[in-house]
């Protein structure tokens, strides 16, 4: 090792380029930004789906039915799933957060009759499908809308 070929430690320095000061700065006269045009005004201010005029990505691709901004979509779990809980428990969603059963981003939960249920559940959920309350309530738990 010589004096001539030490080296900062990798990531332990950054300068950052300055423009506009001179040739030998590397950016120097049009600071990168070329002669003339839009691009070399100062001001400009670039559009970010501006498209030189040209008709829009965003305005060419049709569109087609309604969507409502204001919906609220709901986690599904079915009835076969709700089986792992202790009988007479309280399931609440939290709960259901806790042991998996509901992952992501949700406004609600909604219990689907799908499968069989054969445990006294009390469940607390966002919505219940009409099978799902029979059979909940036929094995002797509670359905209670949150």
């Amino acid at each position: 090792m010589d004096l001539h070929s030490l080296q900062p430690a990798e990531g332990s320095t950054h300068r950052k380029m300055r423009i506009g000061r001179g040739r030998a700065s590397g950016k120097g006269k049009t600071s990168g930004r070329g002669h003339k045009g839009q691009y070399a005004r100062s001001g400009h201010k670039h559009k970010p789906l501006f498209e030189g005029g040209q008709m829009p990505m965003a305005r060419r691709i049709p569109k087609r039915g309604f969507n409502n901004f204001t919906r609220k979509v709901l986690a599904p779990v079915n009835l076969t799933s709700l089986d792992a809980f202790e009988d007479g428990s309280e399931v609440t969603v939290e709960l259901l957060k806790e042991s998996g059963l509901v992952k992501g981003r949700w406004n609600g939960v909604k219990i689907l009759g799908t499968g069989e249920i054969s445990k006294k559940l009390s469940i607390k959920a966002s919505a219940f499908s009409a099978s799902a309350k029979e059979k909940i309530e036929a094995a002797g738990g509670s359905c209670e809308v949150v």
